[in-house]
């Protein structure tokens, strides 16, 4: 075992860590905003699942969602906020420093096992 304080994984957020809401917070992280449409057909999901995710967002203060309309049509855009970014790099920080521990301690491994031989 490492003697690390603390696992990397007890800094993963659950609100953030859940697959599709990471993946909408890395789609809203490359852009300023993006359109319900965009981010619906980029992660693959239906307009029902998108919503209850983007409403657990919203509501933990992640995104914002403003509607409106293009021309004469509806439109509602995603955008991260300020904590929403911070949050974002916060998980991605946490799974960097998880894979880091992962990657030392395979190659602490490796060592043993050639040192066996």
């Amino acid at each position: 075992m490492s003697d690390d304080a603390s696992h990397p994984s007890l800094a993963l957020d659950e609100t953030v860590h859940q697959r599709v809401r990471l993946g909408i917070l890395a789609v809203l992280g490359e852009v300023a905003e993006c359109t319900f449409t965009a981010v619906r057909e980029e992660l693959e999901l239906t307009d029902g699942n998108l919503s209850r995710h983007l409403r657990v967002l919203e509501e933990a203060g992640l995104v914002q969602i403003r509607k409106g309309y293009e021309g004469r049509r509806p439109c509602t855009w995603l955008g991260l906020t300020r904590q929403g970014h911070k949050a974002l790099r916060a998980e991605l920080a946490a799974l960097e420093r998880l894979v880091v521990r992962l990657r030392r301690s395979e190659a602490a491994e490796a060592a043993e096992q050639g040192n066996d031989r």
